[in-house]
């Protein structure tokens, strides 16, 4: 009998760890994707800024991306949550300051993939665009972006997966994300479950981003 509680017990609590992983890797895909969503098109604007013609955009986009990509995350979290009351008196909630972050952090790292994809295309496609009369943007979309794409997909696919691993810093800010949870159920459990489950579900979120790369990448095999 005491035997068949202690089972029952057991089993309640690794079903409420189960549950409460559970939530907490959704807020984690909700720091990727939000962050996926403001960064790539950020990404776009830096990139256009980075090759200007004109030299002052230009040097200041450069001087914004060596800030950004010379710093550590954990410490532009920081900056970003405790920075803007100080100095602005603005202040904004823990995962909202959490998401700014991320997007700045990736959308300067995907401008620069962004910049080798385009830089990669021989200028030969240009000219022969506009010899068959294509406008700018016509050349862009049509001839110019789908061999971007297919350039850039490696690099964007291994960024996309440390992007994964990287939900795991907002904790720093105080975000009951996955890994804040798993190590808070690991101290009250006094047991390494929780972080061996953590690391199950990151395992099984960045196969998923890779499946994505990898269906992507044979759909644009057409390029090679």
């Amino acid at each position: 009998m005491l035997s068949a509680l202690t089972a029952y017990f057991e089993r309640i609590k690794i079903g409420k760890l189960l549950w409460a992983m559970l939530c907490s890797s959704g807020i984690s895909l909700e720091v990727f994707f939000l962050t996926l969503l403001f960064a790539l098109p950020l990404a776009l604007i830096i990139t256009a800024g980075r090759m200007s013609r004109l030299s002052c955009i230009a040097g200041l986009t450069n001087v914004f991306m060596l800030i950004i990509r010379g710093t550590p995350l954990m410490l532009q979290l920081i900056f970003v949550y405790f920075a803007p009351p100080t100095l602005l008196h603005i202040g904004m909630g823990r995962f909202t300051a959490a998401i700014v972050a991320m997007v700045i952090n990736y959308a300067a790292y995907f401008a620069e993939i962004y910049r080798g994809g385009i830089q990669a295309v021989p200028r030969g496609q240009y000219e022969a665009a506009k010899v068959l009369g294509f406008t700018k943007l016509q050349t862009f979309g049509r001839i110019i972006l789908p061999q971007v794409v297919k350039k850039i997909l490696p690099a964007m696919g291994n960024e996309v997966i440390t992007l994964v691993k990287d939900t795991a810093l907002v904790q720093v800010l105080g975000v009951a994300e996955l890994f804040h949870v798993a190590q808070t159920q690991s101290g009250r459990l006094v047991s390494v479950m929780p972080l061996f489950i953590a690391g199950v579900f990151y395992f099984m979120m960045n196969w998923a981003v890779s499946r994505f790369f990898d269906f992507a990448e044979a759909r644009l095999g057409y390029y090679n």
